[in-house]
């Protein structure tokens, strides 16, 4: 939200010497988030005046279009002749007012003014347009034309309010009242300790039998519905130039008269309005739930399918609006071509629109964030609806723009007042007076806590219990909390006090923290980077990973209000996206990559359940605690990597080699060694695995193996279907089983005096048979003086072997920690292993 300083200075008495960075430091302390403060005309420097276009002259020879112009400026120049200035622009003519700057003179960015020759001619100025001044879009792309009343020789700096402040204001989701001129400017009176005048205390006539018809069908989704009538509009009625200069600090652009006075009034009190052309409206307006495929061409000309649940503005033609995101095109206020449009003088409304008819209406704010997203229409109405606007600012907002359009456009108001409104109560708290003391833990006292919610616009009654009445523009106070936050906030967060927290000696990192920050920096170690994603998904990914459609994968936890519709759903899983940021950064030319996450999975409970609210104002119980778990989804923590191009890079040491499916698996092992757990790892197929390049890990649980992850290369069909590069690996574990199993208690490496005994076997299998199950056998087999096995080859030769076999070569060390092993000793423990190894693989010694 942009807010002039000079248009907020009209509703509070701010200090003559308060500047901008002085208020800025005020709403910050308020709580509000003041990004910036944009100094308009800090850098310009007349004589910047009025000049009337005396003669015109078009230039010949040249590549574009060129005019000899003199004007007059008055006593401006100090001599009062004519001003020769030679211009490109073609959207003035003789007679016209025009903004024009002097020899002497520095425009925005530090362009300096001097007579100088151009197209054999000197020009001594220049005739100016909104952007050369830093005015903002004007939908002109021309020379500003004022209106033919302005002063010959007046000061544009002054007339067109070049000088100003604007503050720039990030205005949270809950706070919908600081999107006008009237919040900023409460809060602003609050800070600084003086009156408001509320720009909505206006009077305003009630109901009666006369005004336009308007039938409410839907008073859910609009409960409040006001409709005025302005008639005989003059056509040649402009927007005057304080009007289009105020929307243009705001950030927006004028279009005409009518148009610009809802979007005046709408950043005054906060209230969107829409103005009909009346000989475009047949009939009753309606408010309704849209049918099914229902069409509506929208005023950005775009026509839209709506959906059952959009709401919608109707005549008896149709849709002509959809309700507070944007109007339809058949009913749009006509506006005339933009070749003689002006900047500040306002453009003319067509002859035909003189009449219209102004909808100040509530809308629920649910309803208008679902289809604003649903159709992907964010618009400035969209934004306040959504965020909560004041339903009772609705009838002062449509008597404001008929009391705007009566002045400016000479119109007359119709006796009739439309206004439907559903029965509603205020809404109540009802809160301890020490409510705040507790939360914040410092001792306000009842009476700061009255003088703070009444400077929000509270009533409140009580002594010890407060019964507060919230004001109508606040509705994101709901609950008491939410009453001590306001108190708090007010009375400064800076006042405070801070505390360091004590924590007892002997306590830190808990054991699950200490592992993921050790699988983290063994992962890193390894040469992977950490890339924390999103925990929001789309279920489509779920085809493009190939999973079955009974896969648990797919039952996911949905969000009722997602950050983005196309993925309003949970994780289960890390790799898509993990696999998203290997893409992005594929495609961004970085094709060696290794990746990897720790963080939460969603899986959904069996049994849903509701959760409670918790107290703030003292520790929830155990039941409280137990109750929340129990209506969460369990969220273990996954590990994950993705791998692509190359592992090891080529150069001088070597050809290097790519990624594949064993660092993959090598990654896991990581993760378990660093838990001291023993994986399981043994071929496998699941989902977006590649059937022949996939490993199964599973580990022992209570004396079961449970299958805690996969890892592996990839199936081209999913590499396909989510544009990943070529033989693509990825791996994702569950970390909490892994941790589970595990031992990670620090153990000292055994050293031994004695040498090692090393034997190697090759022993021939068949194919199908895995290698982590005769490693099983061998290690079981060799028993007690077996240190260390590893598989150093795999070779397979039909003519040799025979068919359908495989060789797996094993390295064996054996030791003994009190004696040098003979070599019947190793012997006898190595055959021990291959004779286990047999009965249980039905491995034989080659050769």
């Amino acid at each position: 939200m942009r807010v002039p300083l000079s248009w907020l200075r009209e509703y509070v008495d701010l200090p003559a010497t308060e500047t901008g960075r002085d208020v800025q430091a005020k709403l910050i302390s308020a709580g509000l988030e003041v990004e910036t403060v944009e100094h308009l005309g800090a850098d310009l420097k007349g004589p910047l005046v009025v000049g009337q276009v005396l003669t015109i002259e078009e230039l010949e020879g040249f590549k574009k279009p060129i005019r000899f112009c003199t004007v007059d400026v008055g006593q401006a120049n100090g001599t009062g002749e004519p001003q020769e200035i030679v211009c490109g622009a073609r959207n003035f003519a003789v007679g016209d007012k025009v903004v024009v700057v002097l020899p002497g003179a520095t425009l925005p960015g530090g362009f300096s003014i001097a007579a100088r020759k151009t197209y054999g001619k000197t020009s001594h100025g220049m005739i100016c347009s909104s952007d050369e001044l830093g005015m903002g879009d004007d939908g002109a792309h021309g020379i500003i034309v004022l209106p033919p009343e302005t002063e010959v020789g007046k000061d544009a700096i002054e007339l067109l309010e070049l000088v100003d402040e604007v503050l720039d204001i990030a205005v949270t989701a809950n706070r919908g009242d600081c999107l006008s001129l009237r919040g900023v400017a409460r809060e602003t009176a609050i800070a600084y300790g003086l009156p408001l005048r509320d720009p909505a205390l206006i009077d305003v006539p009630g109901p009666n039998a006369f005004g336009y018809p308007v039938q409410v069908s839907e008073p859910v989704g609009c409960d409040r519905f006001t409709a005025r009538t302005v008639t005989g509009l003059s056509p040649e009625a402009r927007s005057p130039i304080w009007l289009r200069r105020r929307l243009q600090k705001v950030g927006m652009r004028p279009i005409s008269l009518a148009v610009d006075v809802t979007n005046y009034v709408m950043m005054e009190l906060g209230q969107p309005l829409h103005a009909y052309d009346r000989s475009l409206v047949r009939g009753t307006i309606g408010v309704r739930r849209a049918q099914e495929g229902e069409k509506i061409a929208t005023l950005d000309g775009v026509t839209r399918t709506l959906h059952a649940e959009d709401l919608v503005i109707t005549d008896e033609r149709g849709p002509i609006g959809l309700a507070g995101v944007m109007g339809g095109a058949d009913t749009e206020i006509a506006d005339l071509p933009q070749s003689r449009t002006d900047s500040t003088g306002g453009t003319p409304m067509d002859g035909g629109t003189t009449d219209v008819v102004i909808e100040a209406a509530h809308f629920d704010a649910v309803t208008v964030a679902r289809t604003a997203r649903r159709h992907k229409l964010s618009s400035e109405a969209s934004r306040r609806f959504e965020r909560g606007v004041d339903p009772q600012a609705a009838a002062a907002a449509a008597q404001r723009t008929v009391d705007l359009l009566v002045l400016l456009a000479g119109g007359t108001a119709e006796a009739g007042v439309t206004q439907i409104a559903a029965p509603s109560a205020p809404h109540t708290i009802t809160a301890p007076a020490d409510h705040p003391d507790k939360v914040a833990g410092v001792v306000y006292g009842r009476e700061t806590v009255v003088r703070r919610l009444q400077e929000i616009g509270c009533d409140v009654y009580g002594q010890d219990e407060l019964i507060v009445t919230v004001p109508s523009w606040r509705p994101d106070l709901a609950e008491a909390n939410d009453l001590a936050e306001e108190v708090i906030r007010l009375e400064g967060y800076e006042n405070l006090p801070s505390t360091l927290p004590k924590p007892p000696a002997g306590r830190g990192l808990t054991s699950r923290q200490r592992l993921h920050r050790r699988v983290g920096r063994a992962l890193a170690g390894a040469g992977y980077v950490e890339s924390p994603n999103y925990p929001f998904i789309g279920e489509g990914v779920f085809d493009q990973l190939g999973l079955a459609a009974d896969d648990p994968a797919r039952r996911v936890v949905k969000l009722v209000n997602p950050l983005n519709d196309e993925e309003p759903a949970l994780r289960t899983s890390l790799l898509p996206g993990l696999l998203a940021a290997l893409r992005r950064n594929d495609g961004r030319g970085s094709h060696d990559l290794a990746l990897f996450e720790t963080g939460l999975v969603f899986l959904p409970r069996e049994e849903r359940r509701a959760a409670g609210h918790l107290p703030v104002d003292r520790r929830p119980t155990d039941e409280q605690l137990a109750s929340l778990d129990a209506a969460l989804p369990v969220q273990p923590r996954h590990v994950a990597v993705v791998l692509a191009g190359a592992r090891e890079q080529a150069g001088w040491w070597g050809r290097g080699r790519p990624a594949d499916w064993a660092d993959a698996v090598e990654a896991a092992r990581t993760v378990a060694r660093e838990a001291g757990a023993e994986l399981i790892v043994r071929s496998g197929q699941y989902g977006p695995w590649h059937p022949g390049r996939c490993a199964e890990l599973a580990v022992v649980v209570d004396g079961a193996e449970r299958v805690v992850g996969h890892a592996g290369e990839l199936h081209p069909r999913v590499l396909k279907a989510l544009g990943l590069p070529a033989r693509t690996c990825a791996m994702e574990l569950d970390l909490d089983a892994v941790e589970q199993v595990g031992d990670d208690t620090p153990r000292a490496p055994s050293i031994s005096t004695f040498p090692v005994a090393t034997q190697d076997v090759a022993l021939v299998v068949d194919k199908f048979v895995p290698h982590a199950d005769v490693e099983s056998a061998l290690r079981e087999g060799a028993g007690e003086l077996l240190e260390g096995i590893r598989l150093f080859d795999v070779y397979e030769n039909e003519e040799q072997l025979g068919e359908g076999r495989k060789s797996l070569a094993y390295a064996l060390r054996f030791r003994a920690g009190d004696r040098t092993l003979t070599v019947d000793e190793a012997s006898a423990a190595r055959d021990a292993a291959v004779a286990l190894a047999g009965a249980r693989t039905g491995a034989v010694l080659r050769g």
